[in-house]
């Protein structure tokens, strides 16, 4: 690696710089060092659409950070304390697995949880105007903690059938078990995550036991049945990645809400073209995803040795693929750092691709196609409370999201 590239640490918000501002660091690496090996992390850094692209949707690829070198240190701090694998019993996410497992749950989680999301749009407007129900009467109000935290936790709980009155719970569980994502993460958040794991575990154990034997209209009942009927999937396995959803498409989902309301604050001329035509609100999610993106990243482990942008890549290492990269980059985006829900559309990578494509990618564009339709509408002269004031980032590292982001009605 040449000296004046940054680190794979250095591309965290824990980076000041980089939490201001991540594309023009980025930019500058995808310039000058698209696919850069940063040895203190064990780890390929690649930034250049065609390559994060082409390496997204090569299926040799292996996703288990196990199967790394012993030099991959940043992928095989993902499951280091992490308890995953430590008996035969435990289930494993499908984030980190490889086929012939990978399908075997995937598969009947993903055509369960798809008829869920295909009825679920009425039942996403209820919560969305509930939620702005109780905004009434407000002059301002910080968006992330009364809007775009409050929905995905609601809505994943109705899709699961999980108990309302505990929704806070989840939350906090939410935020413990995320930092299993988190290969940085101190020891205080590591006992968090063990915290969190253990209660939601414990939580998702009982809710499936009592789903078989009492059967409603909800998504563990659907999984219970699938067992019934024959599906090759343990309790462990379903109580893994059940939780894995509520986990994962609460906090990144609340993220995408909120960048997205940030972004149309800061671009009006773009929030004009949205009011005149909410049919366009669609591309809005999409050019939000593309422009400012709740991921940074995502893995993949070479399973052979292999060549990317002219560099050796060599079985078992591993490469961390740059999404936030990939979407600005400007041989594939037209002015990339323009936000245009108008513009031609070519594919971004905000959901990954390929085997493991971001599973729950329809829920999260539909909440938030529902909150920002009916956001804007309830509120159409919606403003940033403080146009002055920088934007407050969270400092996950690998995840972009907002602490706060004071508007006024």
């Amino acid at each position: 690696m040449a000296d004046d590239a940054p680190k794979i640490l250095d591309l965290t918000p824990l980076n000041p710089k980089f939490r201001e501002d991540p594309y023009a660091i980025l930019g500058s690496l995808r310039s000058a060092h698209p696919v850069m090996r940063d040895d203190m992390a064990g780890a390929w850094f690649i930034t250049r659409y065609e390559d994060v692209r082409r390496i997204l949707t090569d299926l040799t690829l292996w996703r288990d950070p196990h199967r790394a070198e012993a030099a991959a240190v940043l992928s095989r701090r993902l499951v280091e304390q992490s308890g995953e694998r430590q008996d035969g019993d435990h289930g494993m996410s499908i984030l980190l697995m490889d086929d012939p497992d990978h399908a075997r749950i995937r598969n009947p989680l993903a055509q369960a949880l798809y008829k869920r999301v295909a009825k679920s749009r009425g039942d996403v407007e209820k919560i969305v105007d509930g939620v702005l129900d109780r905004l009434a009467g407000r002059e301002t109000f910080d968006l992330m903690a009364s809007f775009a935290l409050p929905i995905p936790i609601d809505v994943i709980a109705s899709i699961l059938g999980v108990d309302h009155d505990r929704l806070p719970e989840f939350r906090d569980w939410s935020e413990g078990v995320i930092q299993g994502l988190n290969p940085l993460r101190t020891p205080d958040q590591t006992a968090h995550m063990e915290r969190a794991g253990h209660a939601l575990t414990e939580y998702m154990t009982a809710h499936l036991a009592e789903r078989r034997a009492n059967p409603k209209d909800d998504l563990v009942s659907d999984m219970a049945a699938l067992q019934a009927a024959g599906a090759p999937l343990t309790d462990a396995e379903v109580i893994t990645n059940l939780s894995a959803l509520l986990v994962a498409g609460n906090l990144t989902t609340t993220d995408l809400i909120g960048n997205a309301v940030r972004i149309f604050l800061t671009n009006p001329e773009e929030l004009t073209k949205l009011k005149s035509d909410p049919s366009l609100v669609a591309a809005a999610v999409e050019e939000t995803l593309r422009f400012e993106p709740p991921v940074d990243i995502t893995g993949r482990i070479a399973s052979k040795d292999m060549e990317v942008g002219g560099c050796p890549i060599h079985a078992t290492q591993s490469m961390s693929l740059s999404l936030r990269g990939a979407n600005r980059d400007p041989d594939v985006f037209e002015h990339p750092d323009r936000f245009d829900i108008t513009r031609k559309k070519t594919p971004h990578v905000a959901f990954g691709g390929g085997a493991h494509i971001c599973i729950g990618a329809p829920l999260a564009r539909l909440e938030a196609q529902v909150a920002l339709s009916r956001l804007f509408a309830r509120f159409p002269n919606l403003r940033l409370a403080d146009p002055d004031a920088p934007p407050v980032w969270r400092t996950l590292p690998f995840f972009r999201g907002l602490e706060r982001l004071e508007v006024r009605v």
